[in-house]
């Protein structure tokens, strides 16, 4: 899933591009969360004491119900607006990615079915979190809940977070929230990761910055798109024997995929005979999203006794806490986020000629005052006031 070994290469080459923050240095924000990759990370993190996933009575799993409400709760707690994004039709290039996928998650449940007649509870709990697969039913009730909470979400005609990205980068939020490093390649401005992990993990969210990685990398965004592809990405299997060392050393002598390509000796790196990395790089180039000036993103206030009828009748949570956490996020919504004092402020670029000219009255201005100082120095009997 993702960008293999990307967040390395930046953290090698454009450390500068990535600094740690408090969830709370986001107030006022409005940030767009991949919601698939959100639920598959509740399903997993999210818990029983026994290391299995939460059921209501009727044996249904509710883990990702429990990581949406809450966390979201949290985020808005803290003066986030989030929005979530729903992945739509994978792509046809993506079909290999999920085959494997698939044959990972079967050779999962075969150990799991291993691990439970044998009674070994430390590789149940290993096995049982590899099997984890976000259905259209976990999708279909986070998008209950989230329109019973009153917080928006997109269903992206594609991928989630290439719409994340087409959000950010037109100015509808301030970055994209996703574990996805494709997220970047996406051409998001702003990547936000750990944004959904649980507090008791205490990990800061990591802040990177598309702009900064290139720069450090010394790359054009098409070179970046072509280096992600390198790397190896769910649209593309990387080439054996070339890692993110060898992949940024290749990009950087020779510019492009194809003259990387022909560079390459078949028999030390052999390229797969269906490497398709021009569709891929149109993929990323772009992508099939909703134009994000279309979409307009509104704020509710929830339906309390609809979320205490869903979650507690039907999910058999517990209806004071789910009631207590509604009057919470009500009360939040309520008051609104205040603006963040850099909304109020705009930098202009500015004219080279007007920096230039700025600067010539400076110092014709500087010679002015230096005149008169000078004839006053050289009056030594002048008495002093």
């Amino acid at each position: 899933m993702g960008i293999s070994g990307l967040t390395k290469v930046i953290g090698d080459h454009a450390p500068h591009a990535i600094k740690e923050n408090d969830i709370k240095n986001y107030f006022g924000r409005k940030v767009a969360i991949d919601a698939s990759m959100s639920i598959y990370q509740f399903l997993i993190a999210v818990r029983q004491q026994d290391g299995m996933q939460l059921t209501n009575e009727a044996g249904e799993t509710t883990s990702h119900l429990m990581g949406i409400f809450y966390r979201t709760i949290r985020m808005v707690e803290n003066g986030i607006k989030p929005v979530y994004v729903f992945d739509g039709k994978p792509p046809a290039l993506k079909a290999d990615e999920l085959t494997k996928r698939l044959e990972k998650r079967t050779e999962a449940q075969a150990g799991l079915d291993a691990a439970t007649e044998a009674g070994d509870t430390e590789n149940i709990d290993k096995f049982s979190r590899r099997t984890v697969k976000v259905t259209k039913e976990h999708n279909m009730e986070c998008r209950k809940l989230l329109k019973l909470m009153g917080i928006p979400y997109i269903e992206a005609p594609c991928e989630a977070e290439s719409q994340c990205a087409a959000l950010a980068r037109a100015g509808k939020v301030y970055a994209a929230g996703s574990e996805d490093m494709d997220t970047l390649t996406f051409g998001t401005p702003i990547l936000l990761r750990h944004l959904t992990f649980s507090e008791a993990r205490k990990m800061p969210i990591a802040e990177i910055h598309l702009d900064k990685a290139l720069e450090g990398l010394g790359m054009t965004m098409n070179q970046f798109i072509d280096l992600c592809i390198l790397l190896g990405c769910d649209y593309c299997d990387s080439i054996r024997g070339i890692g993110p060392h060898r992949a940024v050393a290749l990009m950087k002598e020779h510019g492009t995929l194809e003259k990387v390509l022909a560079s390459l000796d078949p028999k030390k790196y052999p390229v797969p005979e269906t490497w398709e990395y021009k569709q891929a790089r149109e993929l990323f180039r772009k992508p099939d999203v909703i134009d994000p000036d279309t979409i307009d993103l509104n704020w509710e206030q929830p339906d309390e006794e609809g979320i205490v009828e869903f979650m507690v009748r039907e999910k058999n949570f517990n209806e004071e806490r789910v009631r207590n956490s509604v009057q919470k996020l009500s009360k939040l919504l309520k008051q609104g986020t205040q603006g963040r004092l850099d909304s109020f402020f705009s930098v202009k670029p500015k004219d080279p000629s007007a920096v230039k000219s700025t600067l010539g009255k400076r110092k014709a201005d500087d010679k002015k005052k230096a005149a008169p100082a000078a004839k006053k120095k050289s009056a030594p009997g002048r008495p002093r006031r």
